[in-house]
């Protein structure tokens, strides 16, 4: 498995220009977690995201000229899910399916 995100990562870097790699905290709980979570924070040439459904973190590389680590995160609590700096929307959590509706952290350091 480490093999697969680091051949994953090394290729997104090669496609990114000005490659920036941070990670985050973000909750979910399984597999179709990790498909959401990647499909709103992946973007061609420019983000590529990689969740772990066990750990919860999300290793995050990006072209630091074209957005950052906290856009990318918008994009992904507004889809349901939260981050240890954004938290989505009630209305958007409550459209997850019961699968993917995880324990809310009880605080997060920004808002959307």
């Amino acid at each position: 498995m480490t093999i697969a995100i680091w051949c994953i990562f090394s290729n997104a870097k090669a496609q990114i220009k000005n490659p920036e790699t941070d990670s985050a905290k973000i909750y979910g709980n399984c597999r179709m977690c990790k498909t959401k979570i990647e499909k709103a924070g992946n973007q061609k040439n420019i983000s590529q995201v990689v969740w772990n459904e066990e750990t919860g973190i999300a290793a995050i590389t990006f072209d630091a000229t074209k957005t950052s680590k906290d856009d990318i995160l918008k994009k992904i609590a507004f889809v349901g899910y939260d981050s240890d700096s954004f938290k989505a929307t009630e209305a958007t959590y409550n459209k997850l399916p019961g699968c993917c509706q995880y324990d809310r952290p009880k605080t997060i350091k920004k808002n959307n």
